[in-house]
């Protein structure tokens, strides 16, 4: 597989943040799993199990990981839970792609690596964010920055949700969109895609683009 610069940064800034370090179940939590919603106690007893099932050495490693996580700054520590969550959104085919990318990444030349590490830290802090999104946002994040600008609050989530599901040839006429579309008209565009089912999204991208 190969891997260019873009593919790197989405590998620098996503796959190399590790995940929070998990700990025993505090007491006073362990007391109020009875009270909680059942998705998210469901959510804690399997993170429990996991832990339960560790080898006293890999619980060692957990506890280094623990110590380290600690010992960051409050910055990074925001920086990668940021990482991890984004990766967390991924569909999981983009998921297994970066896989096999960050595997294709490993094998390259210590020289070739640090020239990709290189080139993604030369991208602008919005291209580089828009890689936490996947890669095929993190390609065209350039082109749809436009309709996230002023986006209300309680719309931004599921206007990313929908986003990372698209595919390539959409995220490419919603570029082509986003770049043709006045300031004025953005609420509009959004409002539209928001609506637009997944089974119709490529018809209607289609139609704006005709007119």
């Amino acid at each position: 597989m190969r891997v260019d610069g873009r593919l790197a940064a989405l590998l620098v800034a996503v796959l190399v943040a590790a995940p929070l370090a998990w700990a025993a179940l505090p007491p006073d939590l362990a007391r109020q799993l009875e009270r909680m919603p059942e998705a998210l106690r469901q959510q804690v007893l399997q993170r429990q199990a996991r832990l339960d099932a560790m080898t006293p050495d890999a619980r060692a490693a957990l506890h280094a990981r623990r110590v380290a996580w600690d010992a960051l700054p409050l910055e990074a520590r925001a920086r990668l839970r940021e990482h991890w969550l984004a990766w967390q959104a991924l569909p999981p085919g983009q998921q297994q792609a970066l896989r096999e990318a960050t595997r294709a990444f490993a094998a390259l030349p210590a020289e070739r690596q640090q020239a990709l590490r290189q080139e993604f830290a030369k991208l602008s802090p919005d291209e580089q964010r828009g890689w936490l999104l996947g890669p095929r946002v993190g390609a065209h994040w350039l082109q749809l920055q436009p309709l996230m600008m002023q986006v209300p609050a309680g719309e931004r989530a599921k206007l990313l949700a929908v986003l990372v599901s698209m595919e390539e040839a959409q995220l490419r006429d919603l570029a082509i969109l986003a770049h043709r579309t006045p300031p004025q008209a953005r609420a509009a565009l959004r409002r539209d895609l928001l609506e637009t089912t997944p089974a119709n999204r490529g018809a209607w991208l289609q139609l704006r683009l005709e007119h």
